[in-house]
């Protein structure tokens, strides 16, 4: 098992280097094309410049900029804060609107992958439009958690077995009747939404007490969420839980 794990992360580095491209941009910058898609099917870019020994990494103001075009402000002091709490657990700086992070040679590749993962949790934030979701998955998933009284640590980061860090919504602390559970939500099940907390998992597992259990929640709410991903999540030993059939887990949480 140990050995079929450390290839399918070797399998996915692989993958990530081959599907990232480089070109010369104006002005010393160079423009990084990653293999990550945003809510447009897009992929990611990021633009990276060196300054005083150390490496400015940059979103140029993409992300922020297109949830505002298509209608998503972030004026309200929810969502500001909303916005600073997500930034925050990747060490991610909002520089008026531009999504920054600086980097030394030793720590370019994690702080990269750092910012990457700030652009694609900020761009899910779109889904803060109205009309497109009436409330936040994440506010409903804590609501869920507090009305059963379950406890919970939220947004907690862990550095995984390839040093990279990754960010789980929940963490349960183990009981005297169940292990460490970690909870993740899902607002757009998908694909790759679940291959990515799939990989997330694989990478942290061999760090967490062996007898912890991940748990993805799928939001069922506005469509039906494809087999796939259930079949996905069950093969990486991520259980998948329905939104619409949550109720089936609660006593495993409140444990």
């Amino acid at each position: 098992m140990i050995e079929e794990i450390e290839r399918l992360l070797d399998q996915y580095l692989a993958w990530l280097k081959d599907k990232t491209t480089l070109r010369q941009a104006p002005n010393d910058w160079v423009e990084i094309t990653t293999p990550y898609l945003d809510r447009h099917n897009d992929y990611l870019q990021i633009y990276a410049r060196k300054r005083d020994g150390a490496f400015i990494l940059t979103d140029d103001g993409y992300v922020i900029e297109d949830l505002v075009q298509s209608g998503c402000k972030l004026d309200s002091p929810k969502r500001q804060d909303l916005l600073r709490m997500t930034l925050a657990g990747f060490g991610v700086a909002n520089s008026s609107g531009v999504l920054e992070v600086r980097a030394s040679p030793d720590n370019f590749a994690l702080r990269k992958h750092n910012l990457v993962q700030a652009m694609l949790a900020v761009n899910d934030l779109f889904y803060l439009a109205v009309p497109m979701v009436a409330s936040l998955f994440y506010e409903d998933m804590v609501a869920w958690l507090d009305a059963n009284e379950i406890r919970y640590t939220p947004n907690v980061k862990f550095t995984g077995k390839s040093g990279y860090d990754h960010l789980f919504d929940f963490v349960i602390p183990k009981s005297r009747k169940q292990p460490e559970r970690i909870l993740q939500t899902i607002t757009r099940p998908s694909r790759d939404t679940a291959e990515t907390v799939a990989f997330k998992w694989i990478d942290t597992k061999d760090v967490r007490s062996p007898d912890s259990r991940a748990y993805a929640f799928l939001n069922d709410q506005e469509q039906k969420v494809p087999q796939g991903v259930v079949d996905a999540l069950y093969n990486y030993e991520v259980t998948p839980v329905l939104w619409s059939g949550r109720e089936a887990v609660k006593q495993d949480l409140a444990a």
